[in-house]
């Protein structure tokens, strides 16, 4: 199974758990340091007790391990084909990854065999030559911290030309189209990268130059009740937020995700694609929307059925 967490940062956890148990290094500090340092933050709390309490057979009550060598993981054929497929996706290659190893693999699926129907049509055209040299000279800026000079035109057409410092790269899944977040005059700003028509590195800037106020945030609270491994799938489908999850028992868990006011339709519509599995409880204008959503769906499909 390519997507099972024992393939993924589950089995590098644990992996780096036992190779330290193996050499007489754990404790449960550094067994707990370890989770937090390699898996995703709400790992706590399922490893360490898998572990401790012998659901996973691979960790002595000393903190010792059976196993008498390191753990070693390497790559199927099916894991090959599966890597050479997503390094044809053109917004991966934005960030030039390497594809040593896999020159003679035959990717799983191509980009063509897909089709969007969830997304708007404009996005941005990563292939493009000059969006792509643009692309990894802000990824380089923000590597080595370094300012920019950027040319772009704003919403209304009008050309800006500002020195600025790189804060970081997003994507919208829903606009299909990567943002800049940036900072100038100690104000943050999103560019999109589409509008960009000309980037120059500049110096080096410091810590104490310059410091990006933290974005407002909003807060998102929901209730997911542990079916089909509801749990992991959420927790991979919102990896890409700030969250905390609290176990109330063995199958609910109360989940907090924070995102940006502009992206909340977006994440609506994420969370709809779980159903039942998951309960929004607040914000009471994002419950009425779901609400609203689910009579309006209904309705079409009574009159579909109904014609």
């Amino acid at each position: 199974m390519i997507f099972s967490e024992i393939y993924g940062s589950y089995f590098k956890a644990v992996s780096a758990i036992l190779s330290k148990a193996a050499d007489g290094q754990l404790t449960e500090k550094e067994l707990t340091r370890t989770v937090m340092e390699l898996a995703f933050g709400e790992s706590i709390v399922t490893i360490p007790d898998k572990l401790k309490d012998g659901s996973w057979p691979l960790l002595k009550k000393d903190y010792g391990t059976p196993l008498r060598h390191a753990p070693q993981m390497p790559l199927s054929m099916l894991e090959k084909q599966w890597l050479k497929a997503l390094l044809l996706d053109p917004r991966i290659r934005l960030f030039n990854p390497s594809v040593q190893g896999l020159e003679d693999v035959e990717p799983l699926f191509t980009p063509d065999q897909f089709v969007y129907f969830d997304r708007y049509s404009d996005g941005d055209d990563f292939t493009d030559v000059g969006y792509i040299v643009r692309f990894r000279i802000i990824l380089k800026a923000i590597q080595e911290k370094r300012k920019i000079r950027i040319r772009y035109h704003g919403h209304r057409g009008i050309r800006h030309c500002n020195v600025c410092i790189p804060y970081k790269l997003e994507y919208s899944s829903k606009d299909d189209k990567f943002r800049l977040v940036t900072g100038q005059n100690g104000k943050p700003m999103t560019i999109n990268l589409s509008r960009v028509s000309r980037v120059q590195l500049l110096d080096p800037w410091e810590d104490s130059e310059y410091r990006l106020p933290r974005e407002k945030l909003i807060t998102i609270q929901m209730e997911l009740y542990d079916s089909r491994n509801a749990l992991e799938r959420v927790m991979l489908h919102f990896s890409d937020l700030e969250k905390e999850t609290e176990k109330i028992d063995a199958k609910n868990y109360r989940i907090t995700l924070y995102c940006r006011k502009e992206d909340e339709t977006e994440i609506l519509i994420r969370i709809l694609s779980f159903g039942p599995v998951l309960k929004v409880t607040s914000p009471d204008r994002m419950v009425t929307q779901i609400r609203e959503r689910i009579a309006r769906q209904t309705s079409l499909d009574e009159q579909a059925a109904n014609p």
